[in-house]
């Protein structure tokens, strides 16, 4: 058998980025073969991927990426926090944030297929993968190509928010703070889905009938309540947290400018967590 040295097991490392272990175990497996040791690693790192893939990943980040009147925001999932912080992870993010911008997949399974820096992001997700010993996946991005301008805010990393603005960067920002501390669900009422709107009215109707309002004024109740609710839902509707004297729309107006569209992602929203109870599992495993 093949001397295995403290150098080799470096320099596959360095080559692979995989974890120490790994590098010995396929370099003795290889008996040394330094390109045979590679290849045994792309391999078992392909598999590793697809272990991982059943897994939750509800944590993550936020990234976006801005070039001239066009912008992305994705959602890139993992398993823990700890993960969510490390360098190759938050590059793997940045790179699919480019990659939507510059190339304007129609989905996240397009995305995967996009080329950066000559290797494709589904290439890039799984090396991440390989070398972290998580679970990783994209969950959704937004992308805008504009003649205004792009705002982006990042809250933590863990709230996004994307503007597509008529309006100065400055401005743009603003509301994109507003929007992260908000959360208004559109940019104005008549992009509130009808749905929506009419189960808000319905309970409002049966909220005016259970207090014994007569008619005509049950219906005026429901009006006024109607209208308080797109205030609280709309962008434009809503006050400006930065000045609760004026609303978003009067800040708009006295700029001149206007809010085409926007987006906003919150790492893991709807994302059902799996809760691990360690004390069964312990038990479990004591019986054995």
């Amino acid at each position: 058998m093949a001397e295995i040295t403290a150098k080799m097991v470096a320099e596959l490392r360095a080559a692979t980025s995989m974890g120490m272990m790994e590098c010995k175990k396929a370099l003795v497996e290889a008996e040394g073969d330094m390109a045979k040791a590679e290849e045994i690693l792309r391999i078992k790192s392909g598999n590793k991927a697809s272990k991982l893939a059943g897994r939750t990943a509800a944590e993550g980040v936020i990234s976006t990426f801005v070039e001239g009147g066009v912008g992305a925001m994705v959602e890139v999932n993992c398993e823990t926090d700890f993960v969510a912080k490390d360098a190759t992870f938050l590059a793997f993010t940045q790179a699919a944030a480019e990659a939507v911008a510059k190339a304007n997949p129609a989905d996240v399974e397009a995305l995967s297929a996009v080329i950066v820096n000559g290797q494709s992001v589904e290439d890039i997700r799984k090396a991440a993968i390989a070398k972290l010993g998580e679970n990783m996946t994209i969950r959704r991005f937004a992308r805008y190509d504009t003649t205004g301008k792009i705002a982006t805010y990042l809250h933590g990393a863990k709230i996004g928010v994307i503007v597509d603005i008529n309006g100065e960067e400055a401005l743009g920002r603003d509301v994109a703070m507003h929007i992260a501390a908000s959360k208004p669900i559109c940019v104005s009422k008549e992009q509130v889905p009808a749905e929506t709107l009419e189960t808000e009215r319905r309970i409002f109707t049966e909220q005016a009938i259970a207090e014994g309002k007569p008619a005509d004024i049950a219906a005026k109740m429901v009006e006024g309540r109607v209208r308080k609710y797109l205030a609280e839902v709309t962008l434009v509707g809503q006050q400006f947290v930065k000045n609760p004297d004026i609303t978003v729309e009067k800040l708009l107006s006295e700029q001149g400018a206007t809010v085409n569209a926007f987006a906003m992602f919150v790492v893991g929203e709807g994302i059902e967590k799996k809760v691990v109870d360690y004390a069964a599992e312990v038990a479990a495993a004591a019986k054995v």
